[in-house]
């Protein structure tokens, strides 16, 4: 046996045992982010096994064939402990390479492969350093892969992790991916991965005629599903163009439950730093489509919001946005802002109207609150803006939500991989 198929035969048996351990990682990047698997220990559950990791199932599936993986920084094979907490996983595209498998090219969604662009950025396509790949954005030109660019592609693979809220793109980007590959005869495995979100499903439900890259599907502003979860209701309920249906193999997740905690041990975007905003990212997102800055430019994103023009005698906590990592002109930049921190607020499940409401009541000029348009996009629906500029409290608006959160929960249902 040579050295280099000895290698890879010893690498592969590694990554099938690690697909049967534990999960733990450790990103430099991110402050105050769990560096072990995730806080899951309620019952008798073992630790979540991502879907990448479950390495003996999908491995087979890709002998022989040219591949194509739609990836980030996300897209990773979590490696058992190490003693001092070192190498404590490896990158999808990078393991794959590594056991001969056939990667051809890589497609990266909003932010980039490597995770460090601003949001709504363009993105270039480029090559990998690493391994030489070619990499095709999906936030440049087109958000939709074309038919040159998945020539040479015989399956693809699809490992992204969500938040669960529905103007977080990447399922936008699973909805590209699924159509060009139902086009074009490509299988497609999505490699599972857990909702930090999805223990409940809260807010407005977007309104056909407000479709955009930010909400695709008449689904509320929080799902509750995995990525694979929300790939099946995709398949299952023809949202293609023209019904057509794309062959999905969802890779599962083991011990995962909707109700169990998770700490994403990555950063899934540049500005979602820590459990908190990730939390708080249904809620205040929402900001997005008004000129109050949501902690963009500060080591808090979506932990605190301001602007200029919120009252200073009723809202004295203040900041000055500044061009930092993922926010290279954020709101307001170097302006001193009056608003609310939330670092250390506790949050509760679901998603809550009462900062947006408190934002709006509480600044000078009404006026400079909404950007009217891309309101509308995050919100999917015009009625939002409306109620809270008529002074509709949070539970008034709410209870305009619930026939359509019924009736989202029972197709839902259909769909569900996990209890």
């Amino acid at each position: 046996m040579s050295f280099k198929i000895f290698k890879n035969t010893v690498l592969l048996f590694v990554l099938v045992l690690i697909s049967c351990g534990s999960q733990y990682a450790n990103d430099s990047n991110n402050t105050n982010l769990s560096e072990t698997e995730s806080k899951n220990t309620e019952g008798d559950y073992g630790p979540i096994i991502v879907g990448a990791n479950r390495t003996s199932n999908y491995l087979p599936l890709l002998n022989g064939k040219r591949v194509g993986i739609v990836a980030n920084q996300t897209s990773v094979i979590f490696t058992l402990r190490q003693a001092q907490g070192d190498n404590s996983y490896t990158h999808l595209v990078d393991s794959l390479v590594s056991l001969n498998v056939d990667v051809k090219k890589v497609f990266s969604p909003e932010h980039g492969f490597r995770g460090n662009a601003d949001a709504g950025e363009h993105v270039e396509d480029g090559v990998d350093i690493k391994t030489g790949l070619p990499i095709i954005s999906l936030h440049g030109k087109n958000k939709k892969p074309s038919i040159k660019q998945l020539e040479g592609i015989d399956i693809m693979i699809f490992d992204i992790q969500d938040v669960g809220v529905r103007f977080y793109t990447y399922i936008s980007t699973l909805h590209y991916i699924m159509e060009a590959c139902a086009e074009n005869n490509i299988p497609l495995i999505i490699l599972d991965r857990p909702n930090p979100n999805g223990n409940y499903v809260d807010g407005p439900t977007l309104e056909k005629e407000h479709q955009s890259f930010l909400g695709m599907h008449t689904i509320p502003l929080v799902h509750g599903m995995t990525i694979g979860e929300y790939a099946k209701m995709i398949h299952g309920e023809k949202w293609l163009p023209n019904g057509v249906q794309c062959n999905i193999e969802v890779i599962k997740m083991t011990d995962y439950l909707h109700s169990r905690n998770y700490s994403l041990p990555i950063r899934p975007s540049p500005n979602l730093p820590n459990d908190q905003s990730i939390k708080l990212y249904s809620s205040l997102g929402l900001f997005e489509g008004t000129n109050v800055n949501a902690g963009r430019g500060t080591e808090f994103q979506f932990q605190r919001y301001g602007a200029p023009f919120l009252n200073p005698e009723t809202m004295p906590f203040t900041y000055t946005p500044q061009a930092n990592f993922g926010a290279k002109y954020p709101k307001h930049k170097d302006v001193l802002c009056y608003g609310e921190d939330l670092s250390k607020a506790e949050v509760n499940d679901g998603m809550t109207l009462k900062w947006i409401i408190k934002a709006y009541k509480n600044s000078i000029d009404k006026s400079l609150f909404f950007n009217t348009d891309n309101f509308t996009k995050h919100a999917g629906t015009v009625t939002l803006q409306k109620q809270i500029e008529s002074g509709m409290t949070e539970a008034e608006i709410k209870a305009t939500w619930q026939k359509d959160l019924e009736s989202f929960k029972k197709t839902r249902s259909k769909y569900l991989i996990y209890n």
